[in-house]
């Protein structure tokens, strides 16, 4: 067996007249976060702990901030062609990590759909995903409410070539 673990971060601003959209799943929010795609921390940190695991960059590599390709776009599409990326190289995912960090709002209701979209996006069973949130208790950037980030951690196994081959 070939395991690799990888970890990501990621962090966004809170803007006005912006959709909050964390795991795929629109959250009531009287903000939400500013970038360029959807700015949807989770699934861009768990791309991120993917993407290294996998020895094959990083999300700003595959999905720059300057293509117009990729203006306001939904972070699920992005997620889905991680995968694609990663059965591409023989990747299996073993299990995702994941941890949101936001003083507001509560976040624990969305979970079980932010797990579903993660899940479905990378064609894993939901029990494989992991979510999580915490505040930090006023401090920082993400406690003043001036932001949220994600951190993400994940195990792959890399299938090798000739274990495929052997069952042909």
């Amino acid at each position: 067996m070939n395991f690799k673990i990888g970890n990501g971060y990621d962090v966004h601003r809170l803007a006005e007249n912006r959709k909050l959209i964390l795991g795929g799943v629109e959250i009531a929010h009287t903000k939400g976060l500013l970038g360029h795609s959807d700015s949807d921390v989770l699934v861009h940190a768990i791309m991120d702990a993917l993407l290294g695991a996998s020895g094959l960059g990083d999300i700003g590599m595959h999905f720059p901030d300057t293509s117009a390709e990729y203006k306001d776009i939904s972070s699920i599409i992005l997620l889905r062609k991680v995968d694609d990326l990663l059965h591409k190289n023989n990747f299996k995912i073993g299990n995702l990590d994941c941890v949101i960090v936001a003083q507001k709002p509560k976040l624990a209701k969305y979970f079980p759909e932010m797990k579903k979209n993660v899940a479905e996006s990378l064609h894993i069973n939901p029990a494989c995903v992991n979510i999580k949130a915490t505040t930090e208790e006023g401090l920082g950037f993400t406690g003043a409410e001036e932001g949220i980030a994600a951190w993400a951690v994940c195990l792959l196994e890399q299938r090798r070539i000739y274990e495929n081959l052997k069952n042909l």
